[in-house]
Formats: structure tokens, C-alpha cells, sequence
């Protein structure tokens, strides 16, 4: 079983979807590795490292697809829509990637790579069971992203965040309100108080209070209808408009009385819900500043511009893009550490072994043998339910 690592083309990627520190634990699974050159290099990680722990690096890229029966990625699919057409010609029939793929904000890309007859299984669709947090890439990364999101602000806001006394007098603390209390948001609340600002937060789901307390931030409590406001797995449900209208008129006076404020509240699958209007960021005094995590999503501000710096009236608007990205050494660690957890289910002693009745590898499975399987993807597809297939020997068709 031979297992390749390419180098990311994607705008922007400098993440690798393995690190050679993992390569000891594929190689107990039965699988080789083989590396397109320069794969790692963005993210720190050097061909000589790779070969040192009994990596084989492929004369081409064209030789990695190739040879390699499984290939492992960052972005695939309908994350990576600006790479797509020149991926489908890669790949061949048979063939597993494993990559986040978006297949639920862009099922029509889900449709293409099944058109290529290889086997898709999508990361940012791991279930939020305790078995496999090991696997989720989606916190994984998102703890990188609510980091680095309150050191671009930190960096962009014309003051401090930390209270001083000086012989000059006291500089009062900067306020930092987050707005979405999952994973990003909880490493955003601690980040800005290990800089010393006053900070608060709020979150549709009620029961996130405690952990927001345990960082020392306040939770923003409104009057709000909240039950059924989380799925079973531990996201957010999307919210009617009435519920955001309602939302964003309690929410106007905390945005109002923040010198920053971190938006991370996002669904998956769907366009952000937009928690930050014009008038509110017309509230804010001149010189403050929104870092807009839901960027790529189409944000949770009315104003912001994915990709672009914004000043709106004196108030700035942060757009960034793929924040896991540019800290590429350690998200790509984390990263490749979720994928090798991912692979102990897949392949057993060398051989691969799709067992539908491994909830993981189900509800991850959105492509094979030329079909879309993954019921969520097929219903946007408008494409009939799968027949239940036989059972035979663990490895039925079927979808999640």
C-alpha cells in the first residue's frame, strides 16, 4: 500500500497533509511512503527529513499520483476549486483521497471527483464522537486559527491590550468580545486574556457558559429562544432570520462597547449568518476593530471583504483567509497527526479495508466507484437515495 503526500497547489497552502514525524506510525500500518519534492518545504518540512524516516520522494508529481494508492491532502474537491480541473486529471479509479473537500458547500465538485471512479472521504465531516477527536481536523485547525485571529488584531489595533501602570499614567485594558464560543473561539477568549484584555463572549449554545468562565471571560447572556440552538455532533444549527434579527438587536450594544471583536460562528455546509450589520459597526468607536474568522464563508460582517483589510468610518474589518495556513509548521503537525488516526481505521495490515460499520469511515465517505454515496451530498444533488447494498465482509456500499 503506497501512500502520497503532494505538495499543495491551492493559492496560498503552505500546510502538508503529513509530517515526517508521522511516517513511523504508517509504516506500522503496513504503508509506504512517497513524496512529491518539495512537498513540506513551505511548512518547514525538507525533502532530507522525509527520507530519513524511510520516505521515498517521487521523481514528479506526475509519478506521485501515479504509483500512490492513497493520496492525503489538505484541500481537495470543492476546497479547492481553483486546482479542481487539473486534480481530476490525476486521478484514477480505484484510487482513495483523503483531504478536506467541502462536499457540502460545493456538492458539484463532489460530483466530479466521482466521476474520476476514485474513493473521496471528505476530514470535515468526522463525527463529533469522543472515538474519534483525534481525528478532527476541524478543531484541530480551528485552535490555530482563534490564535492567530487575536494576534492580528492585536497587531492592527492602534492600542494595547493589557492594562499598564506608568509614570505616565494607567492604560486601561483593551475589550475584546468573540462571538461564537466552539473551538476557535475558546482558544481566541484565552489568547486575548494571556494578553491581558477584558474579554467577553457569547454564544447561541448556552451550555458553552461554563468553559467561556473557565478562561476568565464573561459570557453574554441574551434573551433568546436557545433550545435545539446545537446539533447532536456539537455544532450550531443555522438560525432562522427572525432569530438573527432578534440576535443582532440585543447583541448591539455589547458590539458597541468592544474595542475588538472576534467573529467565529459558522455552520457547516453553509454561508456564515451575518451577527455584525453596518449600523452596528457604525456604533463602534473610531479606531476599533471586527477580525472576521468566518472570511472564507462569506463572514459574520455586513462589511467584510475575504482576503482584505477594510476601514469602515475608523472602524477596521479584518477579512482573512486560511488563518490555519499561515502558521503552517504546526498546523500541518496537527494535521498529519488527525490524518494518521484516520488511516488506523482505514488500512489494516497493508490491505484497504472500508468497513461501513465504522461510523468514522461512513459518515466521511462521500465518493466511490464512480458514485456519490453520502446521502447529505446526494440530497443536494437532487440524486435518489442509494439502494442498501449486500453485506460483504464489513466493506458494504452504501451512504452516510
Amino acid at each position: 500500500m503506497i501512500l502520497g503526500i503532494p505538495r499543495e497547489t491551492s493559492a496560498g497552502e503552505r500546510r502538508v497533509a503529513m509530517i515526517p514525524a508521522d511516517l513511523a506510525r504508517l509504516e506500522k500500518l503496513g504503508i509506504e511512503v512517497l513524496v512529491e519534492p518539495g512537498a513540506g518545504s513551505a511548512a518547514g518540512f525538507p525533502d532530507s527529513e522525509y527520507v530519513d524516516k524511510k520516505a521515498t520522494i517521487a521523481a514528479s508529481r506526475a509519478e506521485l499520483f501515479e504509483r500512490s494508492d492513497i493520496i492525503v491532502g489538505i484541500r481537495a474537491a470543492g476546497a479547492a476549486p481553483d486546482t479542481l480541473d487539473a486534480e481530476l486529471g490525476s486521478l484514477r479509479r480505484g484510487q482513495v483521497v483523503i483531504a478536506q473537500a467541502d462536499p457540502l458547500g460545493d456538492s458539484a465538485s463532489a460530483q466530479r471527483i466521482a466521476e474520476t471512479g476514485c474513493t473521496l472521504f471528505a476530514l470535515e465531516l468526522v463525527p463529533r464522537i469522543t472515538r474519534a477527536q483525534s481525528m478532527d481536523v476541524l478543531s484541530s485547525q480551528a485552535s490555530i486559527a482563534g490564535y492567530k485571529a487575536v494576534l492580528l488584531a492585536a497587531t492592527e489595533l492602534p492600542r494595547m491590550f493589557p492594562m499598564f501602570n506608568t509614570a505616565a499614567g494607567t492604560v486601561k485594558p483593551a475589550k475584546v468580545l468573540v462571538i461564537g464560543a466552539g473551538v476557535a473561539g475558546l482558544q481566541a477568549i484565552a489568547t486575548a486574556r494571556r494578553l491581558g484584555a477584558v474579554v467577553s463572549a457569547y454564544d447561541i449554545r448556552p451550555a458553552v457558559k461554563e468553559q467561556v468562565q473557565s478562561l476568565g471571560a464573561k459570557f453574554v447572556e441574551l434573551e433568546l429562544e436557545t433550545e435545539g440552538a446545537e446539533t447532536a455532533g456539537g455544532y450550531a444549527k443555522a438560525q432562522s432570520e427572525d432569530q438573527i434579527k432578534k440576535q443582532q438587536e440585543l447583541m448591539a450594544q455589547h458590539i458597541a462597547a468592544s474595542d475588538v471583536v472576534v467573529t467565529t460562528a459558522a455552520v457547516p455546509g453553509k454561508k456564515a449568518p451575518v451577527l455584525v450589520t453596518r449600523d452596528m459597526v457604525e456604533a463602534m468607536a473610531p479606531g476599533s476593530l471586527v477580525c472576521d474568522l468566518a472570511a472564507e464563508r462569506g463572514g459574520n460582517c455586513a462589511l467584510t471583504e475575504p482576503g482584505r483589510t477594510v476601514n469602515h468610518e475608523g472602524v477596521t474589518i479584518l477579512g482573512p483567509e486560511n488563518v490555519p495556513g499561515s502558521v503552517p509548521y504546526h498546523a500541518s503537525q496537527m494535521y498529519a497527526r488527525n490524518v494518521a488516526e484516520f488511516l488506523k481505521g482505514l488500512v489494516k495490515e497493508g490491505q484497504l479495508t472500508i468497513d461501513l460499520e465504522d461510523e468514522v469511515l461512513r459518515d466521511t465517505l462521500v465518493c466511490r466507484d464512480g458514485e456519490v454515496v453520502h446521502t447529505k451530498v446526494r440530497e443536494l444533488l437532487g440524486l435518489p437515495a442509494l439502494a442498501p447494498a449486500p453485506q460483504a465482509g464489513g466493506s458494504e456500499e452504501g451512504g452516510a
